[in-house]
């Protein structure tokens, strides 16, 4: 990445996308556009030889050997997490937690979190626009443990009714979840007021930062969160691997979430005692060579300047916002002021499904249904939409071709 210059000025996609081996194809006779980024991201080739170079040259289990290889696999392992926490800007490293993704990293908060702090009639606060993995693991856990799930809603431009928040926090209020940035909406929340209001009820906060650490920097240390989840597949790096920050003593005092090889320390059949975090929640050989391609992965996207990576991105999103809205019978479907990458939209009577597989004719990928946010979807009064999400290596001339292929999905589906 040393060709990617940190300074400059002008954004370079073209440099970028030379590093993505899968954007030089083409679907169905046409180059590849790949606007499906919030589903996930391409990856860029330094990641591709990292997972390579490790099965080709360090493979072994970490942690329980004293020979050559399972050292060097520790070495790279721990090494990695060394360098997330960094990113991320987290306190500790041992406060972050490898798991498979964020869906896996909020199941582990709810279960065990559950277990040492919900009792019957305490809340859950989420709010409306949610992934369902930010809903179905908090229903598991109150219907175990007695809890309850309020939710803050949106307005029809999908903004949090901050004021709606501040009203359903209350000393029943166990910990707030909420993400950062909405998969279907691009609606980024005020992760930083919620924390702090929550925290003058000394409740925790769970940020779901899936959408978010693509697109902007993250600093776990001034947002003061208590847990903060993230994929790797979302980030440019491999699927199946995912990190859960969480305070130290909130981790300390939350019980195992899974029990087996590597989080113990003594083992006999009328006892188990358990090491300390991290270890304590990663029970298992964990998916190694996955920790290595996402400590690539940041560390390609920490090569970039960020606030220039920012403007480019933003700028992206308008560039696109202002196409699409000049399609006569396109209606995007949140339109909050302050969004990311993402843009929902309906097209006249078409169906969703429709659109994506008319669009994936022209060789372009979008995503097309409720994206995980059927509550949401239902608010607004639809089953689905068709969803646009932008990404650095995506282009002005990659929207254009977006806009005119609507074009003609709209006169081929309204023609016939």
């Amino acid at each position: 990445m040393n060709d990617i210059k940190r300074t400059n000025s002008e954004f370079d996609v073209e440099s970028v996308r030379e590093k993505f081996p899968i954007l030089h194809q083409t679907v169905n006779g046409q180059p590849l556009v790949y606007l499906d980024n919030a589903a996930t991201t391409q990856k860029p080739l330094e990641v591709i030889d990292s997972i390579n170079r490790y099965y080709t040259q360090i493979n072994s289990n970490i942690h329980r050997g004293v020979h050559h290889l399972s050292e060097k696999a520790t070495e790279a392992y721990e090494s990695a997490r060394i360098n997330i926490a960094n990113f991320i800007n987290a306190p500790s490293s041992r406060e972050v937690i490898f798991v498979r993704g964020g869906t896996e990293a909020i199941n582990l908060v709810a279960h065990s979190f559950g277990r040492k702090f919900i009792n019957p009639g305490d809340e859950i606060l989420i709010t409306a626009m949610e992934h369902h993995a930010n809903i179905v693991p908090w229903q598991l856990a109150c219907e175990e443990f007695g809890g309850m799930l309020k939710v803050v809603p949106v307005d029809d431009k999908g903004v949090l009714d901050y004021t709606a928040f501040e009203k359903l926090l209350s000393e029943k209020t166990r910990l707030v979840s909420v993400v950062h940035v909405s998969n279907a909406l691009g609606t980024i929340n005020p992760i930083k007021k919620i924390i702090e209001k929550a925290h003058t009820f000394d409740i925790p906060v769970l940020v779901d930062g899936a959408q978010s650490v693509p697109h902007f920097p993250i600093d776990i240390t001034a947002l003061d969160c208590d847990f903060f989840v993230f994929s790797g597949h979302k980030v440019f790096g491999p699927t199946g691997i995912g990190i859960l920050y969480g305070k130290e003593k909130w981790l300390d005092a939350m019980p195992p979430y899974q029990g087996g090889g590597d989080m113990i320390q003594k083992v006999t059949f009328e006892k188990t005692t358990y090491k300390k975090i991290p270890e304590k929640f990663e029970a298992g050989t964990p998916h190694i060579s996955g920790v290595i391609g996402l400590e690539k992965a940041l560390n390609f996207l920490g090569n970039f300047d960020r606030a220039t990576l920012m403007k480019y991105e933003n700028d992206l999103l308008s560039y696109a916002t202002e196409s699409l809205n000049s399609i006569d019978g396109l209606h995007i479907v949140g339109t909050s002021p302050n969004k990311s990458g993402v843009i929902s939209f309906l097209l006249d009577s078409i169906h969703p499904h429709d659109i994506g597989t008319f669009l994936d004719q022209d060789g372009i990928a979008i995503r097309a249904g409720h994206h995980c946010a059927q509550p949401l979807m239902r608010q607004f009064g639809i089953s689905g939409t068709a969803r646009a999400s932008f990404s650095l290596y995506n282009s002005r001339e990659e929207v254009d071709k977006l806009h005119d292929a609507i074009i003609k999905t709209k006169k081929f589906f309204l023609s016939n």
